[in-house]
């Protein structure tokens, strides 16, 4: 046992150093925002400041030796000069290990400021670059360069600076948002890849491929060696098929794949099929002629007999793993170029290093359990699995079409019986085809089904509408659910609770298919809700979000249903939800024609997806803005952020903006 624990140790340990080479051009640790100040008429401040992730520290300008220091660069210009030099907030002075010396950095956030005498009242262009280096407590980043760019003396000025800084900052938002997700799909596809091995097809498999690779015992190396391309030959396959649907998947199909109807039941199909199969109703295998081609080549000498004997094995198992890598290849396809090659990284690291550890250290074959029934019981657990996941892809449909048929309670029936159903199989009540006798429940298996049917239990308060946030995201809206005993409270609530409803201009388009949470009133259009705002005097909350967005659930499951933030969004704020997935026709006056794409935009989502990328540069959801009845920006944007304390700031800062007339020019 603790030769196995040892096993599972290395395996993290090596997946971690592998992944942070794969990551390390996604890590970001440092988010600029850069913006202006005008001090007089020739006289302007640009105030860099620096935002910097916990555990991260970035370096003063004022020191000597490696590391490099932070610097400003600015491209020469007769038409200012630079007053000073560049002023920094207060640093830390203190011993840093990785440079074994005291240094003077940064933690948290930086501000640096810039005094610029302007030479003429001509147009003049500020450009230049920062150039810095962050490190933690264990490593360093390579020096990276901020560019930034300001025109002063131009009518279009104040907008066009403001409009740099609010990109710079939410791109930086959302790549530390890729990462994360792409951290997290990371170790859920090699969780994958565990599972793949822990199949009929593949774990038999293990002790044989050893075998072949330690057959010469007077050369032990060589087959240690063998065994390592082999290993490399899988990794590399599987990592070429996600680098074909990364260039395939490009960026521009992720809408589509993930709000049209045809690629979600096509998606939900998929699934269906590979549950059947997991259940036993028939096997997905490969062309007999391309085995056979590639078992042809075992043989051959030196290092290409390894790799062929890795493709023969992906062609053999795919009747198992095929539906597996299917899984990760399907929520890979949302338009992200790293998705589906980390996918496939993750799974087949988990896949091929069993056989080359093993080929190494072949005592431990010894302690591998014996193959059984218990491998085809792994087979149909991963098909209630699919079985489940396929929902996900039709309830998106549902929603950007309105059909009606998957409502909350709906979506969760299914969810609880297919969960149910795999508890009893778990205990033995249930037999399909492939499997074996269950004389007794062994522990392992009795504690899977208690997990189980305690995951259905949490469930069950929702068909009365529980809110359930740990599957916020991935459930149905709470407004598309019927019967809910909290929204009839609240209907129900006296005229001085706190639920009383707000009272709206006129009544909101598209009210009969669109909803807000909570049992919030307000709009679904931008004209309709800043009308409303001039005639009550109230900052409006424009809500960037989409049917298909998980973390806009997330969002309003764990952060808008809290009191105080609920509160003020029904009292303080004209509540508009602006759903760029949706596909509802719009009348031909409504149409748009795109100012950034020049496309004519005949949808409620395509009209504004269009206004979200050309207001603000950016198009992931959810995303947040408070405007005052004029339309102008009163605070920086908010993307998504789970922390309450946050949000209730950043709508408290746009209240007291509003009150003081004060807003972002």
């Amino acid at each position: 046992m603790k030769k196995t624990l040892y096993l599972f140790a290395g395996l993290l340990f090596s997946f971690s150093v592998l992944s942070s080479q794969i990551f390390a051009q996604v890590l970001i640790p440092v988010k600029w925002s850069i913006k202006t100040e005008q001090v007089s008429n020739d006289e302007v401040k640009i105030v860099y400041t620096a935002s910097i992730d916990d555990t991260w520290h970035l370096y003063s300008q004022h020191i000597e030796m490696a590391p490099p220091a932070t610097t400003f660069e600015f491209e020469k210009n007769a038409g200012y000069e630079l007053i000073g030099e560049v002023e920094e907030s207060k640093s830390i002075e203190e011993f840093d290990k990785n440079f074994d010396m005291t240094l003077r950095y940064f933690a948290h956030e930086a501000v640096f400021t810039a005094k610029i005498h302007l030479l003429t009242q001509e147009k003049v262009v500020v450009k230049g670059y920062i150039n810095y280096m962050t490190c933690d407590d264990t490593r360093c980043l390579p020096p990276s360069d901020e560019n930034f760019a300001f025109t002063f003396n131009d009518s279009n000025s104040a907008a066009a600076n403001e409009e740099v800084s609010n990109i710079n900052e939410s791109q930086n938002k959302l790549t530390g948002e890729g990462e994360k997700s792409l951290w997290g799909f990371f170790w859920l596809s090699l969780l994958f890849g565990l599972a793949g091995i822990l199949t009929p097809c593949v774990f038999p498999m293990i002790p044989m491929t050893v075998s072949f690779f330690m057959k010469s015992g007077d050369n032990k190396a060589k087959g240690r060696m063998e065994a390592t391309i082999y290993g490399i030959s899988i990794v590399a396959i599987y990592v070429f098929i996600g680098s074909v649907l990364a260039v395939v998947a490009g960026p521009g199909i992720a809408n589509f794949l993930s709000t049209h109807w045809l690629p979600n039941i096509l998606f939900f199909v998929i699934f269906v099929i590979f549950a059947a199969s997991f259940f036993g109703m028939f096997e997905i295998v490969m062309p007999h002629w391309i085995v056979n081609k590639s078992t042809a080549n075992e043989d051959k000498g030196g290092f290409v007999g390894p790799i062929f004997m890795a493709l023969t094995l992906v062609l053999v198992s795919f009747s198992c793993t095929g539906p597996i890598v299917g899984t990760i290849l399907v929520e890979a396809a949302g338009g992200q170029f790293l998705k589906p090659i980390i996918g496939m990284l993750g799974f087949s690291l988990a896949f091929a290093l069993p056989f080359t550890l093993f080929a190494y250290f072949p005592q431990w074959l010894n302690k591998l359990p014996k193959s059984g029934g218990w491998l085809n019981s792994v087979k149909v657990v991963l098909g209630f699995l699919e079985l489940a996941l396929g929902l996900k892809f039709l309830s998106m449909a549902d929603q950007t079409y309105h059909w009606g048929l998957l409502d909350r309670e709906v979506y969760l029936a299914l969810w609880i019986v297919i969960f149910t159903l795999m508890g009893l199989y778990l205990l033995g009540k249930l037999k399909f085809s492939h499997d074996s006798d269950l004389p007794y429940l062994g522990v392992p298996r009795l504690f899977m089904a208690i997990a189980t049917f305690a995951f259905v239990v949490y469930m069950i308060p929702g068909m009365w509408g529980a809110p359930l946030k740990a599957l916020s995201g991935y459930m149905p809206p709470m407004t598309s659910q019927d019967f809910n005993i909290n929204k009839i409270v609240r209907d129900n609530a006296g005229s001085g609770g706190a639920a009383k409803k707000k009272e709206l201009c006129e009544t909101p388009k598209f009210h009969e298919f669109l909803h807000l949470p909570h049992g919030l009133e307000g709009y679904f259009d931008y004209d309709q809700a800043l009308a409303c705002a001039k005639e009550q005097n109230k900052p409006v909350f424009i809500d960037f979000t989409g049917h298909a967005c998980v973390n806009c659930r997330e969002m309003e499951a764990n952060v808008w249903s809290d009191p105080k933030v609920l509160d003020m969004l029904r009292n303080d704020y004209i509540v508009t939800a602006l759903y760029v997935d949706d596909k509802e026709e719009l009348p031909e006056e409504e149409w748009v024609v795109s100012e950034y794409d020049g496309k004519t935009k005949k949808t409620v989502g395509t009209k504004f997806a269009d206004m979200q990328i050309s207001k603000y540069n950016v198009n992931a959801q959810p995303y947040y803005v408070l405007l005052n009845p004029d339309g102008k920006m009163l605070v920086q944007p908010k993307a998504y952020d789970l922390n309450i304390d946050n949000y209730i700031k950043f709508l408290k800062a746009g209240l007291k903006n509003h009150k003081e007339g004060k807003f972002i020019k």
